[in-house]
């Protein structure tokens, strides 16, 4: 018996290596077979090249470094050259996807709310409102850009809005210096000193030159630095000045509200609502916190864009003779066609009549691109041009990049406005001209803008002359701005040179 069980014994330890190799086998075929299932459901995503740049502020300064409105920059060469149109970084604290891509811009500004959604940072938001349509998402938005759309309807530009623009117009060239004084002026200031009181008036009926206006001017002026600035709110910072000025530019305004509640409580609610504050009071149940911010939005809006359009205009101009006498050619023959049905006054059908303005205010956007990129959210996982974009990642459209592109604009640094006699209609279709966004989010403002640089440029070319006073450039800070301010002399053109 003992001779039996020590011969077992031995036949199991001479088995015992297969045995547990074979079990070790089985273990490892099996685990192998539930990672390689885990991994199958958890493919790591293919991410477009890039780098996350240093910790906690990524490559946030390089990408904010100033540089010269008609290029990229520095920072958006190297990178598209080294990664390609699209690629990932870390920028303003968050994981990112950039691109230079004008079918991922187009892809990302159609599927708005379905894929992606509007993400500024919190500090613009701290800014601007909660209530802002900048900052807005979904039917929040939507009922904000509504109430906007309805005010800038097609009706009220024709009607309202263009003798407002012209009237405004000619306030502002009428007080430049006479042609003899030598004086030089910004033409930057005179810009947004033209866009601000037309704005102010259209919202909130604050006339021009006024005491109150100019106030409400100046609050502005600090209150658009921190926009811009780090998000640093203690004493002496430009946010804490930013947002100083917020509560008092709120304060102009709620006391503007109140008086036309009172206004049309007095009246019968039969008061004409001929702005935006009685337009909102009257056609929609927004509260009072929401009617501020809106106002205070499309102040913002309406002011700081078309400013600064407006601004590279008369820079590009002033630096291409040959389309500064098209444009002249163009107005004389609409000033002309006033003058034989006896008007004065600019018309919708002239407006119409301005289509090489229109060539150059194109070309002003596509160069000048005074809203450089966009803040977007990657709000599903999204699948594009074989690179995987995780939900949760920002990204970031760079619509001057596109504009910018020399693979869809000959010499694209050049200001060149004849390229959009042919050009318009397929350059916007195929997304590689969005200068003021696109999809649900298109700037409710967008033609309002056109309008004031087409009146203001008509005016402009019909009695002056202009030139610089000292050089300057528009540089990204990253808003687009005159170091200088655009310094200009004019002279005015005598009526019989026409």
């Amino acid at each position: 018996m003992a001779a039996m069980m020590a011969s077992i014994t031995s036949e199991l330890l001479f088995f015992l290596p297969f045995i547990l190799l074979a079990l070790l086998t089985f273990y490892t075929t099996t685990v192998a077979k539930c990672h390689g299932w885990r991994r199958a459901k958890r493919k790591r995503p293919n991410l477009p090249p890039g780098a996350p740049g240093w910790p906690l502020v990524g490559e946030t300064f390089g990408y904010l470094r100033p540089h010269l409105a008609t290029s990229v920059g520095a920072f958006m060469e190297q990178h598209v050259a080294r990664y390609g149109k699209i690629y990932r970084s870390s920028l303003f604290g968050e994981r990112t996807v950039v691109s230079a891509d004008a079918g991922l811009n187009r892809y990302i500004l159609q599927n708005e709310g379905r894929l992606f959604e509007c993400s500024y940072p919190r500090s613009i938001g701290g800014i601007l409102g909660k209530w802002s349509m900048l900052v807005l998402v979904g039917d929040k938005h939507r009922e904000m850009r509504t109430i906007s759309l309805n005010f800038l309807s097609s009706v009220r530009l024709r009607a309202v809005l263009l003798p407002e623009v012209e009237r405004h117009t000619l306030l502002v060239l009428r007080s430049w210096p006479p042609s003899d004084s030598g004086a030089c002026f910004s033409a930057q200031h005179e810009a947004k000193k033209f866009t601000f009181n037309l704005m102010a008036k259209n919202i909130m009926s604050m006339d021009p030159g006024e005491e109150e206006t100019e106030r409400l001017r100046l609050e502005y002026i600090t209150f658009m630095k921190g926009v811009v600035s780090a998000p640093l709110n203690f004493p002496g910072t430009a946010y804490w000045k930013a947002l100083k000025s917020r509560a008092a530019i709120l304060g102009v305004i709620e006391r503007k509200m109140e008086e036309r509640v009172q206004k049309m409580s007095e009246e019968n609610s039969s008061a004409e609502e001929d702005d935006l504050l009685g337009w909102a009071l009257k056609q929609s149940d927004l509260p009072k916190e929401q009617i501020l911010d809106l106002l205070l939005s499309l102040l913002f809006a309406g002011h700081e864009t078309s400013s600064m359009a407006l601004a590279l205009a008369i820079f590009f101009l002033e630096g291409c003779p040959k389309a500064v006498q098209e444009l002249r050619e163009e107005h004389l023959e609409i000033a002309r066609r006033q003058r034989l049905r006896g008007d004065s006054k600019l018309s919708w059908e002239d407006y119409k009549e301005m289509v090489f303005t229109q060539c150059i205010i194109n070309e002003t956007l596509r160069l000048g691109n005074v809203v450089r990129f966009l803040h977007r959210k990657v709000i599903r996982d999204v699948h594009y041009n074989g690179y995987d974009i995780p939900r949760g990642w920002k990204i970031l459209p760079v619509l001057a990049a596109v504009h910018l592109d020399s693979a869809l604009y000959e010499d694209p640094n050049s200001f060149n406005p004849w390229r959009w006699k042919s050009n318009a209609p397929s350059a916007a279709q195929s997304g590689s001209f969005l200068p003021y966004g696109g999809g649900p989010r298109l700037c409710a403002g967008s033609e309002l803008a056109k309008l004031e640089i087409a009146v203001f440029l008509h005016h402009l070319v019909l009695n002056f002359r202009w030139e610089l006073a000292e050089p300057d450039q528009a540089f990204v800070y990253p808003f687009v701005d005159f170091p200088k301010g655009l310094p200009i002399r004019v002279q005015m053109i005598a009526q019989e040179e026409e």
